[in-house]
């Protein structure tokens, strides 16, 4: 069997509207942990400080929508539980999220594009009927702004810097960029959302988000890859190999001390 035609329902069942809040919440805590892997190594003490920041912020907007996202489970688990007791399969981030951060240029590239995604979705569920998932979208789109300021500028100055910059950049952007199909790939989930009014039409914000990343790019005279066809699941449990690592530290001190606190 595919990995496309497998039904992904693990743990207890979900309904649509909680899956679709593990799915934005699951991608900010899994890219937050992956910015939190620079903190120490990033190739300036600003950008140090930067990129902490924006990783702090993506886990604060992951608490907010984990513990909705619990609450309409109604199985008891809180955000800890989401957080640190799921295994890989349970996990609905978007497989973008979970890529390596490879050098600091890759990790501008992957966190520019999931910043102009992020940024279309909280606009639209700023109007969203659950009050409650607007209100969350509200205050993540003023954090999201500034995230995309400090992504795109950054992905200039490399682009439009220098030779050795601007190769390992596009090399990173024609990697990565087979990942952003899955972004506005809409599913069972995504269109019942849209049609009870809680979540935006993907098809509505792709050509915002493409015009978005088509201007950085210009700017950063960068090429804009060719698309390829959607061959990722992550945000239906099917993920890449690299998510389990990402799991395995995140998650290593509550599953070696169950219950632990401070």
């Amino acid at each position: 069997m595919s990995a496309a035609s497998r039904s992904i329902t693990p743990g207890p069942v979900q309904s649509a509207h909680c899956r679709y809040l593990l799915r934005l919440g699951d991608t900010s805590l899994v890219l937050g942990q992956r910015l939190a892997e620079w903190v120490g190594h990033s190739p300036a003490l600003e950008e140090d400080l930067g990129l902490a920041n924006l990783s702090l912020d993506l886990i604060g907007q992951a608490r907010l929508l984990l513990s909705y996202a619990g609450e309409l489970e109604g199985q008891g688990r809180d955000e800890d539980a989401l957080a640190f007791l799921r295994d890989a399969p349970a996990f609905l981030n978007m497989t973008l999220a979970e890529q390596p951060n490879g050098d600091f240029g890759r990790t501008i590239v992957r966190q520019c594009l999931l910043d102009a995604w992020q940024l279309e979705v909280y606009a639209g569920l700023a109007d969203s009927s659950d009050r409650r998932l607007a209100s969350i979208a509200a205050k993540a789109i003023k954090e999201t702004r500034y995230h995309f300021r400090f992504s795109s500028g950054w992905l200039v100055r490399l682009g439009d810097g220098t030779e050795e910059s601007h190769r390992r950049v596009q090399e990173a952007l024609n990697e990565l960029w087979r990942f952003t199909t899955e972004l506005f790939a809409a599913d069972e989930v995504d269109d019942a959302l849209a049609a009870a009014g809680v979540a935006p039409g993907l098809a509505e914000l792709q050509p915002r988000w493409s015009a978005r990343i088509d201007e950085v790019l210009q700017e950063a005279t960068l090429v804009r890859p060719a698309p390829v066809p959607y061959q990722w699941h992550g945000k239906r449990g099917v993920h890449t190999e690299y998510l389990g690592h990402v799991l395995a530290e995140m998650q290593h001190l509550q599953r070696t001390y169950p219950g632990a606190q401070w």
